[in-house]
């Protein structure tokens, strides 16, 4: 029979916390595991050990926290006992702690999370990356840096972060954003059965609302695009990347930016889109290279001089060159007079828009673009030529 119980040591002087531990008791041995908390002695009720928690006082949340963290631990170490048991195997109070110590390791969300981003950076998923990371350091936050096991996260929980994102001025897409996130960790960790499903995410908001409007007319397109910015080279070569996205059917910028020159032959750019590995082809024309041909002298394996050739660090350089270019939009977007705010992803949802006001089927914008999340459109897509695509670029370029 192996037993479990909450002890409470208090310090040598009573200004100081003492520390509640576990005892595990089993086959007459007896051994302990610090829990990690701190308390004041008057607030461990000794002869029911457990913590007393009165109803006025300034440390009720962090002592009611405690109590659950302790129910928690309590709860897991009579689940491993069961387990050991039921397995028929002899066991002792180390066999006990070793599977416990291992649990809380495993189970630790900040840990599996780092484990996760690691893995995406290795499959050079660095955009997913950077928005599991964005995830973690605003739940990490939250917690003020308190980790939490995945075997507790709870519905309240989830509640009360969705409060605080509210609260910080978070608007519903943007608490939706690292809901989605932190509901994908956890449905992983379900499927890869470390733990048991308790739909933690139930009560809290995981939709999408309708966004700002962010595509531009085709007039405001050409606006932009017969602009004089001589005086301004730093304008200039803003407004060049903008349009070359727009030409490239809304490329993204990390993938423009990772361009090299070699994926330029037989008057195609093959490339493979960085955030879903789909691979895409796309005529060059004549008003791509004019672009290209402003930038003689770029003598890095990139196609576009986006990325530095002695950059050290290529990701990080993309997303300042990001930066600059979307400050920049904005002096284009007010010479240019344009009704929206304008960034370079302006240029996908623009080239979307246009392909649609033309009257190009749905299903070859899709395509063109690169989207896999819809199924009923991939199965129409299966048999669908580029040449197709290419004609309805060629439309809308030609329509500017």
């Amino acid at each position: 029979m192996t037993s479990v119980k909450v002890k409470f040591r208090p310090a040598s002087s009573a200004e100081k916390q003492g520390s509640v531990y576990y005892q595990i008791t089993c086959k007459g041995k007896v051994r302990r595991i610090t829990s990690g908390h701190k308390l004041f002695q008057p607030e461990w009720d000794t002869r029911l050990s457990e913590i007393k928690t009165p109803l006025v006082s300034p440390r009720l949340p962090a002592l009611n926290d405690i109590r659950n963290d302790i129910g928690g631990d309590i709860s897991r170490l009579h689940r491993i006992i069961k387990r050991l048991e039921a397995s028929g195997v002899s066991y002792s109070a180390e066999d006990v702690i070793a599977e416990f110590c291992r649990h809380i390791h495993q189970l630790s969300l900040f840990h599996y999370m780092e484990l996760l981003i690691s893995s995406l950076i290795r499959l050079n998923k660095i955009r997913t990356a950077e928005t599991y990371r964005a995830a973690l350091n605003s739940f990490r936050q939250f917690r003020k840096h308190k980790d939490i096991l995945l075997d507790v996260i709870s519905a309240e929980i989830m509640e009360e972060y969705e409060a605080y994102l509210r609260m910080k001025g978070n608007i519903p897409n943007t608490t939706s954003f690292y809901m989605r996130i932190l509901r994908a960790v956890y449905n992983r960790a379900v499927s890869e059965e470390r733990i048991d499903d308790r739909h933690p995410f139930r009560r809290v908001y995981t939709g999408v609302d309708k966004t700002i409007k962010r595509a531009l007319p085709v007039d405001a397109i050409k606006r932009i695009k017969n602009l004089n910015l001589s005086a301004s080279p730093k304008d200039d070569f803003a407004r060049d990347m903008f349009m070359m996205s727009f030409y490239l059917r809304g490329m993204s910028l990390i993938d423009m930016a990772h361009l090299k020159k070699a994926d330029l032959y037989d008057k195609y750019i093959y490339y493979r889109r960085r955030k879903t590995g789909q691979p895409l082809q796309i005529e060059w024309r004549k008003e791509m290279q004019d672009i290209l041909d402003k930038y003689p002298h770029n003598s890095s394996d990139y196609l576009l001089p986006i990325i530095p050739e002695d950059s050290p660090d290529p990701h990080r350089a993309y997303r300042n060159a990001g930066n600059r270019i979307n400050r920049r939009l904005k002096h284009i977007a007010a010479k240019a007079g344009t009704p929206l705010p304008l960034t370079l992803y302006c240029a996908r949802h623009s080239w979307a828009s246009a392909a649609k006001a033309l009257g190009i089927p749905i299903v070859v914008i899709s395509e063109a673009m690169g989207h896999d999340s819809e199924s009923t459109t991939q199965i129409y897509l299966a048999s669908l030529e580029n040449s197709a695509i290419d004609n309805a670029n060629s439309i809308i370029i030609s329509s500017l």
